[in-house]
């Protein structure tokens, strides 16, 4: 078995893959908020979660967006996760009625911290691995745990090589 480097493994989302993948993502949670289907707000978790949480706010007529940031990264390096900066205490209180997003669960040590603020909100990520699994309730698409997502605000467009050279 060879070790990879985690760009080695990776699986490359574009802008239009995750907007679709959102849009699921909403189609899968309508109508399972706690208010007669509804939910009461949507909280996304800084930076990852705000593109998915943008979309499905729109795609579910969600008006209430708040966020919360969480420091778990510094590149492709995982640490502690850390609460940087909350949502508003009033509209959270225990989490229910809230819909938490996030792009991707990985080990799940993000959204543990966060589970444990806000018991009862609802957790959805687009993409998750097996060990961050039981830490989200709803999800799009599993990869992989050796597989690294590079999202588009993580990349830009360049030129590459032919694969059998020029």
């Amino acid at each position: 078995m060879t070790d990879r480097l985690p760009h080695e493994k990776g699986f490359h989302i574009s802008w239009d893959q995750i907007h679709r993948d959102s849009r699921a993502l909403a189609w899968r949670l309508d109508g399972k908020g706690p208010d007669d289907g509804n939910w009461r707000a949507i909280v996304a978790i800084t930076r990852g979660g705000m593109a998915p949480a943008m979309i499905v706010a729109r795609e579910l007529d969600v008006r209430t967006v708040d966020t919360i940031s969480v420091k778990s990264y510094s590149h492709q390096d995982q640490s502690e996760a850390s609460v940087l900066k909350r949502p508003d205490a009033d509209m959270m209180g225990d989490g229910t009625g809230i819909l938490i997003i996030d792009d991707l669960v990985d080990s799940g040590k993000t959204l543990e911290l966060v589970r444990e603020m806000y018991p009862n909100a609802h957790f959805a990520t687009v993409y998750a691995k097996p060990k961050g699994e039981p830490q989200v309730d709803t999800f799009i698409t599993g990869v992989s745990q050796d597989t690294w997502i590079f999202f588009p605000w993580d990349m830009a467009l360049q030129y590459v090589e032919p694969y059998r050279g020029v």
